[in-house]
């Protein structure tokens, strides 16, 4: 598998070994390359080592101050205040907690193990999914059925078959080995980081370096936390435990060979089987954590009778996607965003100086009787307004916009200590969100991000944007919160903290780990082949030629030659020849590709031709197609030939990339 060598470099970077020494010499082909995610301000403070900062502006970085903290509760207190959110009591008998038993019945189906618990389940389709997780994973399996089975006992039930049953079949145990493979990477590394001390890891401050942190995602991140617990129970350890001071690093994410890969780059039914992946890892990464998370289900609501307040995501878009088909946000709310954007973002105080309630409530009637028509005068709407109007419409929304299910998932996440763990549970449940509310969550957090970039002109820091925004997130009518509970510095600094990660690292967590594109790679392969064990008589055979018939790519030969189609629409219109050699990047292909479209201008016409009448391509990428992936954008910087070795049975397409709306 194309792990192999980049997950060894990845081991080595857990283990604190490669720091010092990948500058030290040149890389090889086989290495990874290092792809950092910070923000513009993180980028320009790591050109600028030398540069000094004042102490009031290193303490504002690090923690909230008097005014963030004041501006937290009076958004509270303004969110309570507000409709539905008097009655407490009401709240609460609106949202049901799951009976006994329901809550893991629920989490089989949503995790795609449902057949765990029907008798009738095939024992092939249960094995597809279990055989690609991994011991950690699976233990958080096992231990959601026998929970299960447990109450099933109770209310006099007949219980289903044992998970370990379906481990200990025939069809599983032919199909576990590859994924034991995958097991000893994690053993592996767990052996290797067990052999250096914590501050090889965390570089101290003390050193003057600056703060910076590797996110390796190559191992899954429940397994990194069995690593980590482990070594930091060792008594050599407990003492140089670096205490998190508040400031947020540069994170660096190591880039695999092939490539990184984001949430839009993958098919819808590709992204299912991420999202399954994603809530197995996360529920056991919360078992290691010892996070208690209960998921909570909204009962009926009244139907708004707005067009835009208190409507249902899903169903702004329906109706939006009427008006512009390729949508993925409200049209309302990116008017609104794209408002503020030009006209408030310099505003002093934007998002936290409130809007005058009178003004509101007209401008709210306003937008629900002309939006649509165009007919709103924009230059007669004030910035704080509007901002209000955007609160508004977040908070309002009748479930939250993180989910029922996630909201408390979501607010735990102050409870972990790690800053690396925080965000391997943020980028989980950033997976798991349904696509319109992962859209919708992506459009306010670059708007916000914004915000924040043009601090010193709206004097509104990391820290002011996420404690005046954290209320509208994290509190919501159908789902009562812990999150502001005692008036206490302590839990709005918390609860912010959540907030300034989501703002801070949003390009990071809108990613897919590699670890999970591994395993969807892995359930497509063993989905593949299940039409082997159709037949009880011959699956001895099979199992013994399995492995000398499994279709593999001869890699000792030399320069391999790949026949990449190319598509118009929904057409293919031609083809291209391109030669693989280690170096080889997709970005390379796409440029042979452009070189080809100058020389045979009839290659081009319409569309595609440019307005000097040369032709062009800008919007364009590389797709695999096929094999052990649905449909794959590759990464402009993916090494060809190990897709190849990896992706043997798929094709490669030349396409147009699907019109990208706000939010993506």
């Amino acid at each position: 598998m194309p792990w192999g060598r980049a997950g060894s470099a990845a081991l080595l970077l857990l283990s604190g070994r490669v720091i010092s020494r990948a500058k030290a010499r040149n890389p090889s082909p086989t290495e990874m390359s290092v792809e950092p995610w910070a923000s513009p301000q993180d980028q320009a403070a790591a050109e600028d080592t030398h540069t000094t900062h004042s102490a009031s502006s290193q303490d504002q970085e690090q923690h909230p101050d008097k005014l963030c903290l004041d501006s937290f509760w009076s958004e509270v207190e303004t969110i309570r205040q507000g409709s539905g959110y008097t009655d407490l009591d009401c709240t609460r008998r609106d949202s049901k907690q799951s009976e006994e038993g329901e809550q893991e019945e629920q989490w089989l189906a949503d995790a795609g193990l449902s057949d765990l618990i029907n008798e009738d389940g095939d024992d092939v389709e249960k094995a597809v999914l279990l055989s690609t997780l991994t011991r950690t994973q699976a233990e958080a399996v096992q231990r959601r059925l026998e929970s299960y089975t447990l109450s099933l006992r109770k209310r006099n039930k007949p219980p289903p078959r044992d998970v370990r049953d379906v481990f200990n079949s025939p069809i599983a145990q032919n199909l576990l080995p590859d994924a034991q493979q995958s097991e000893d990477v994690a053993q592996v590394s767990m052996a290797s980081v067990n052999k250096s001390p914590l501050s090889a890891v965390t570089p101290e401050h003390q050193r003057g370096a600056p703060k910076e942190e590797f996110f390796i995602t190559d191992v899954a991140y429940c397994e990194q936390a069995v690593i980590f617990l482990k070594q930091a129970k060792l008594p050599q350890n407990k003492i140089l435990r670096r205490k998190e001071d508040g400031t947020l690093p540069r994170v660096i994410c190591p880039k695999c060979r092939l490539g990184v890969t984001r949430i839009q780059d993958l098919s819808h039914t590709d992204m299912k089987k991420v999202r399954q992946l994603a809530l197995i890892d996360m529920t056991a990464l919360c078992d290691l954590l010892e996070l208690e998370v209960k998921r909570h289900k909204t009962g009926k609501r009244k139907i708004a009778e707005s067009s835009f307040f208190g409507v249902p995501l899903a169903t702004l878009l329906e109706n939006d996607q009427k008006i512009k088909p390729n949508t993925t946000t409200p049209l309302f709310l990116q008017g609104l965003l794209s408002f503020l954007e030009k006209k408030g973002v310099d505003s002093e105080g934007i998002l936290r100086v409130p809007g005058s309630q009178s003004r509101i409530k007209l401008l709210q009637q306003n937008f629900e009787t002309n939006f649509y028509s165009g007919q709103v005068s924009w230059d007669e709407v004030s910035p704080n307004d509007a901002a209000a109007l955007l609160k508004k419409f977040i908070r309002e929304l009748p479930a939250p916009l993180l989910t029922a299910e996630y909201l408390n998932t979501f607010s735990a996440v102050r409870d972990i200590t790690d800053l690396k763990q925080k965000l391997h549970m943020l980028n989980l449940l950033i997976l798991l969100l349904p696509e319109p509310n992962r859209n919708t969550l992506k459009a306010l957090l670059e708007f916000l991000s914004k915000v924040v970039s043009r601090e010193k002109r709206n004097r509104m820091n990391l820290w002011a944007v996420a404690t005046i925004m954290a209320p509208n997130l994290f509190l919501h009518k159908a789902v009562p919160s812990r999150l502001t509970e005692g008036a206490e510095k302590g839990h709005a600094e918390k609860a912010a903290d959540v907030m300034r990660l989501l703002i801070r690292y949003q390009d990071l967590l809108w990613t897919i780990p590699n670890f999970l594109m591994n395993q969807v790679r892995k359930m497509n392969e063993n989905s593949n082949r299940r039409y082997q064990f159709y037949d009880r008589r011959i699956k001895n055979l099979l199992r013994k030629i399995h492995t000398d018939s499994r279709e593999k790519p001869d890699k000792n030969t030399s320069e391999p030659c790949r026949t990449v189609k190319i598509q118009v629409g929904d057409q293919v219109s031609g083809t291209m020849e391109f030669k693989l050699n280690i170096n080889s990047r997709a970005s390379d292909l796409l440029a042979q590709f452009h070189r080809q479209c100058l020389r045979s201008p009839e290659n081009g016409k319409g569309k595609m031709r440019s307005r000097n009448g040369s032709v062009a391509y800008p919007d364009c990428a590389l797709y695999e197609v096929g094999g052990n992936i649905g449909e794959h954008c590759l990464d402009p910087d993916t090494h060809l030939l190990d897709l190849y070795n990896s992706n043997h049975g798929g094709e490669w397409v030349i396409k147009m990339k699907p019109n990208a709306s706000r939010g993506l």
